[in-house]
């Protein structure tokens, strides 16, 4: 099951204890296969398991992958495209959200191409709290060095401008084709 191309879908991430981590409550599918979702979040209400609850402030393309451990965001900025990669399980659509696990790490890629490394203490926190599977570290650490040695190294999509461009370009599209059809309904 993939989600629907032009609906819009929640984002759930769980902890690997299956407590729910954070939670979108909008995410506009632009493309969506077996492979791959595609989505924008942009003025989206997101829910932090804590309750506290916060509206992004700038479009975001998100990709998340049925086949791959990791997912990325790329927030579009004025400054430049900002890409936060989450080291997360595969993730999947259940017909109404796309869901994943979070295992904490995290790498920021900055416009002008360095990179940060985050939260390390919390992924060797919780893998003890939790006790991630040795397995499941060795994917996740496996995913973390393709990520950041390959994919990123290598401007793989969506780790170039011009990936970001064609994406955002059919995201502007389908929205105004929406505000059309829309305003046609109402007249």
């Amino acid at each position: 099951m993939v989600p629907e191309v032009g609906k819009s879908v929640y984002v759930q991430s769980f902890k690997h204890d299956g407590s729910l981590h954070r939670t979108w409550c909008r995410a506009f599918v632009i493309e969506a296969d077996e492979k791959h979702y595609v989505a924008v979040t942009h003025r989206a209400w997101v829910i932090e398991s804590d309750g506290r609850k916060w509206l992004t402030r700038e479009p975001a393309i998100c990709f998340y992958y049925t086949d791959r451990w990791y997912n990325v965001i790329t927030m579009i900025r004025h400054s430049g495209v900002y890409y936060y990669c989450n080291l997360a399980s595969p993730s999947l659509y259940d017909g109404e959200a796309i869901k994943n696990i979070d295992y904490d790490l995290d790498v920021k890629l900055y416009p002008d191409g360095g990179y940060k490394l985050l939260d390390e203490n919390e992924y060797a926190d919780h893998a003890k709290k939790m006790n991630y599977p040795k397995e499941v570290m060795e994917i996740v650490e496996k995913q973390m060095d393709l990520l950041v040695n390959d994919q990123m190294a290598n401007f793989k999509d969506p780790f170039n401008q011009e990936c970001i461009d064609k994406y955002f370009e059919k995201y502007r599209t389908m929205t105004a084709h929406l505000k059309r059809r829309h305003y046609d309904d109402i007249l």
